[in-house]
C-alpha cells in the first residue's frame, strides 16, 4: 500500500492488503470474510505519527524522564492545549495521568475511589469491557437504557434519578458516562448533560467520562466535554481519552485520564507502579504526534466517514433499521424485525461472510442488534452492505 496519505489513498484501501494484516480485526476474520466488527479503522497510519515513531526509534529508547507524572507528565500540556483548541475548554494540565488504555484507567479510578458493593450508574447498551470491569472488582452496575425515540437515541432522566436512588443495589457512587455514545453514535446535547450534572451534584457522585470518540463527531453536532460544565463538575470528573479511535492507535497502548478530584488523583499516584502499568516512550510519541500534528489527516478521514455514514443510510440492507450515527465510525443496526433471533451476528457471518459485532455482547438491550464498522473504503463498505442485503433477501425467499 502506498505511504502517501490523501483522501484518494483513504478511499483506495483494498481488501487483499487488509486480509494480510495481523491485528485482531482481520486476523480473526477467516478466509473470504469481510471484517466489520472491532473498532479499528482500515486506514493507513497518519504520516505525522509514523514520522514521530521513526524519529524516536532513531533516538533514545531508554528509561524516560517522566515516570513521575505528578505535574501532568509528557502529555498534560498537549492534552490541555488540544481541548482548548477544539472545544474551548482548558483543563488543568497537571491533572493528567497516563494509562495503557481506557479500561485500565477506568479500573484504576474505580478501585481507588469506590468500595466493594458500591454501585456505578451507566447507560446501556454498553461496550462489553465496561460492565465486565465493574463486576470483576466487586462493584455493581446500575444500568439505564439509551432508547430510540422520534428524535433518535436518548435516555430518560427520571429513570436515571430512580436508578441512582436504588438503595437495594448498593450505594451509587459513580456516573460512568460514554459520550459520544458507543454503540449508538449519539452525541449528548447540552441540556442532557446539564441534567446529568444536576443529578451528580445532588447525589454527590464521581463522574468517569469516556470521551474517546469525541474527535469523531460529525457536523453539525458538537461534542461538549462533561468537565466543561462548570468548576464544581470539573472537580469531580475524570475524563478518559486516547488516540485509539480517532487515530487508530489501539495497539499503541496509551490513554490519558484527566483526574479532577484531588483525592482520586493522589490515590492513583500512590499506587503507580504497584497496580497500574506504565506506557512506553513510543506510545507517548505516537499520541503526542496525533494530537499536535494529525488534524489534517483526521479531517480527511472524517470526510470519508461522513460519506460512508450517508451511504450506509441510503443502502441499508433489506429490512435493517439504523439511526445515522452523529459520531464515531460505528453503526448500530436494528435487525429485530428480521427473524434472526436474539443475536443476528452468526447469520451474517455464516450467510453473508460478513463479521459484525454481536449486539447481545453489549447487554440485554443489544438483543436483535449488530454493530457495523464503516471505517473503511467506500468500496469495501459497498461490498459489505451488498453481501448482507443478498443474504437477507435469500433468507426471506426473494
Amino acid at each position: 500500500m502506498s505511504t502517501d496519505i490523501s483522501p484518494a489513498a483513504l478511499d483506495a484501501v483494498e481488501l487483499h492488503h487488509l486480509a494480510q494484516r495481523d491485528g485482531e480485526k482481520w486476523a480473526t476474520a477467516g478466509e473470504g470474510m469481510l471484517s466489520s466488527w472491532v473498532a479499528d479503522m482500515d486506514f493507513p497510519t497518519a504520516p505525522a505519527i509514523r514520522e514521530a515513531l521513526i524519529r524516536r526509534a532513531d533516538g533514545d529508547l531508554g528509561y524516560p524522564t517522566w515516570f513521575d507524572e505528578s505535574q501532568g507528565g509528557p502529555l498534560g500540556e498537549v492534552f490541555a492545549a488540544r481541548m482548548h483548541r477544539k472545544y474551548g475548554h482548558r483543563p488543568e494540565p497537571t491533572h493528567a495521568r497516563l494509562f495503557t488504555d481506557i479500561n485500565q484507567a477506568m479500573l484504576a479510578t474505580l478501585q481507588v475511589a469506590t468500595d466493594p458493593g458500591d454501585a456505578v450508574l451507566l447507560h446501556t447498551p454498553a461496550c462489553p469491557p465496561f460492565v465486565d470491569v465493574i463486576e470483576k472488582i466487586g462493584r455493581r452496575p446500575l444500568t439505564v437504557p439509551v432508547e430510540e425515540g422520534p428524535d433518535g437515541w436518548g435516555f430518560d432522566q427520571e429513570r436515571m434519578e430512580r436508578a441512582a436512588a436504588d438503595g437495594d443495589v448498593g450505594r451509587c457512587r459513580v456516573l460512568f458516562l460514554v459520550n459520544p455514545h458507543n454503540p449508538t453514535g449519539r452525541v449528548f446535547r447540552r441540556d442532557e448533560l446539564e441534567a446529568l450534572a444536576e443529578l451528580v451534584l445532588r447525589r454527590d457522585l464521581l463522574v468517569i467520562s469516556d470521551e474517546v470518540h469525541a474527535d469523531l463527531t460529525h457536523a453539525p453536532h458538537r461534542h461538549l466535554p462533561f468537565a466543561s460544565l462548570g468548576p464544581e463538575i470539573a472537580a469531580r470528573t475524570i475524563t478518559l481519552t486516547s488516540g485509539s479511535k480517532a487515530f487508530n492507535l489501539a495497539g499503541i497502548r496509551c490513554a490519558l485520564a484527566h483526574i479532577g478530584p484531588p483525592a482520586v488523583r493522589e490515590a492513583v499516584d500512590a499506587r503507580r507502579g504497584l497496580l497500574f502499568g506504565q506506557v512506553g516512550v513510543l506510545a507517548v510519541e505516537a499520541l503526542k504526534a496525533a494530537w499536535t500534528a494529525g488534524d489534517d489527516w483526521l479531517a480527511d478521514v472524517m470526510a470519508v466517514l461522513d460519506r460512508n455514514r450517508r451511504r450506509l443510510a441510503e443502502r441499508l440492507p433489506h429490512g435493517v433499521r439504523c439511526r445515522t450515527p452523529e459520531a464515531t465510525f460505528l453503526a448500530w443496526l436494528d435487525c429485530r424485525g428480521l427473524g434472526l433471533g436474539a443475536d443476528p451476528m452468526p447469520f451474517f457471518r455464516d450467510q453473508a461472510k460478513v463479521l459484525l459485532f454481536s449486539g447481545p455482547a453489549f447487554g440485554a438491550d443489544g438483543e436483535g442488534f449488530v454493530r457495523l464498522n464503516f471505517g473503511t473504503s467506500p468500496q469495501i463498505l459497498e461490498e459489505t452492505l451488498a453481501r448482507m442485503d443478498t443474504a437477507l433477501r435469500r433468507h426471506r425467499g426473494e
